[in-house]
């Protein structure tokens, strides 16, 4: 994890919610590079003291469960941060995720007391963080209807879908997909040998092809 100098107007451009604090505020802030190699250990009990506001890069955001199992919960990058982070911060509480670093990442680091009276003096920073929550919360809600409700397969279709969005072929192994829908590698594999023996996919050694789109839309919205 390295530090770097402080760039006011790259903060601004990218969080303009901070745009009105004066210079001198900074003074306790930093910037910091990390990488997926970078030792980051931000689990489930963490106490924050800072907060962390992402600048560039792809952050993922996951739940463990009692038996090791992993489900994504959500991705952050530039100009977003952690609600469950916030949350943690403002409550007083133990953080209830685990954060991995999944590219380059740039994160703005501003010790805890500090942002708290961020919060209190400054209402675009209370909007901002209002906003990040309204906005994360949408999608933790769509989650766990998915969860509840959607069967695996309808779920599996949809993300290869959305991840062959720009193009047909994409690196990705069996355990990656069960960690991103929470579920086991095994029923994955099964899956995409179904998938595959209707001619919807064509599985590689660490990738998968779509091949019929429609096929897997056709899955996705339950009519296969």
């Amino acid at each position: 994890m390295l530090s770097q100098p402080l760039d006011l107007r790259r903060l601004h451009r990218i969080f303009p919610c901070f745009g009105a604090l004066p210079d001198a505020d900074w003074r306790e802030a930093e910037v910091v590079r990390l990488n997926p190699d970078s030792p980051v250990y931000i689990r489930e009990g963490h106490v924050f003291r800072h907060a962390v506001f992402i600048l560039s890069g792809w952050v993922r955001v996951y739940k463990i469960s009692p038996s090791g199992r992993e489900i994504t919960l959500y991705r952050l990058t530039g100009g977003q941060c952690c609600v469950l982070m916030l949350a943690s911060i403002l409550g007083e509480l133990e953080y209830e995720a685990s954060i991995s670093i999944e590219s380059d990442t740039e994160a703005l680091l501003l010790p805890v007391e500090m942002f708290r009276s961020w919060m209190n003096a400054y209402q675009p920073v209370r909007r901002f963080v209002y906003g990040q929550f309204v906005g994360r919360m949408a999608n933790v809600t769509r989650l766990l209807e998915q969860i509840a409700f959607e069967p695996v397969p309808r779920r599996l279709a949809e993300l290869l879908l959305a991840t062959t969005a720009d193009r047909a072929c994409v690196p990705v192994t069996h355990e990656n997909l069960a960690i991103e829908l929470g579920t086991a590698r095994e029923v994955i594999s099964r899956l995409l040998k179904d998938f595959a023996s209707q001619g919807a996919v064509a599985l590689g050694r660490g990738r998968i092809t779509v091949l019929d789109r429609e096929r897997l839309a056709a899955i996705s919205d339950g009519q296969a």
